[in-house]
């Protein structure tokens, strides 16, 4: 019977210390993992920038964003980036509201290895300031933490996302909209229940809910506000 005991309370340490290891994993080192890898996708890029490797010329000046009626005569409209290359980053995105140090590489697709290194871009949806819905995707929890405050998120929030030739800044104008994974419909070209009525340059944002599951998914929309050169500087939602 001491045998039994003893045995079956090593069991226990020893399963005990797998769990604790194994949520140690989770919380600590898939973050140090993910922040690593993060900033050296935005290494990559502004490696890439700095030797000019840009898809294409934007305009000159600082403008307002595109309405969603024009006539397609700005450069922005007509002239859309090369298409992006499936799993490599092509824009930083920043969002004030969830601290000024907070920026994010976007990458193409939003497989499991994609969204470990940061947040990633549903093949598909518009590209970064042009005409359509431009949906991005990160974790809420695990890999880095990028979109853990995301609840957080409230109408007339920036968010705003270089490419290395233009700053987008865009408006966030609902709260956090909470619904199913299969609800598609969210990153439509006019998104489901977001209350646009016509097509425009749209962007969403997901992520899942609740904050250490995936049953659900929160989703909030915003509309490209702005947009400027990147030599003219930040743009002014990031001069604080």
């Amino acid at each position: 019977m001491r045998v039994v005991v003893r045995t079956f309370s090593e069991l226990c340490i020893t399963v005990g210390a797998l769990i604790v290891l194994f949520v140690a994993y989770v919380l600590f080192w898939t973050g140090v993992k993910a922040d690593s890898a993060m900033d050296h996708q935005i290494d990559s890029l502004q490696s890439q920038w700095s030797k000019g490797a840009v898809a294409v010329q934007q305009p000159q000046q600082p403008q307002p964003a595109p309405t969603a009626t024009d006539t397609g005569d700005d450069k922005a409209a007509v002239d859309p980036p090369a298409p992006y290359k499936d799993g490599k980053p092509f824009a930083v995105m920043y969002i004030p509201r969830l601290g000024f140090t907070w920026n994010k590489p976007v990458l193409q697709g939003t497989g499991v290895d994609i969204l470990k290194k940061g947040l990633g871009h549903y093949a598909g949806t518009a590209q970064l300031g042009q005409k359509g819905n431009f949906a991005v995707a990160g974790h809420r929890r695990t890999y880095g933490d990028p979109f853990k405050d995301f609840p957080e998120l409230r109408p007339g929030d920036a968010v705003v996302l270089t490419d290395g030739t233009t700053w987008f800044t865009y408006r966030i104008d609902t709260k956090p909209y909470k619904t199913v994974p299969g609800d598609v419909a969210v990153i439509d070209p006019v998104p489901r229940k977001s209350g646009y009525k016509e097509p425009g340059r749209y962007l969403t944002l997901t992520t899942c809910e609740p904050e250490w599951g995936h049953s659900h998914r929160l989703i909030v929309w915003a509309h490209l506000d702005a947009t400027q050169p990147a030599e003219a500087g930040k743009p002014e939602a990031l001069r604080r």
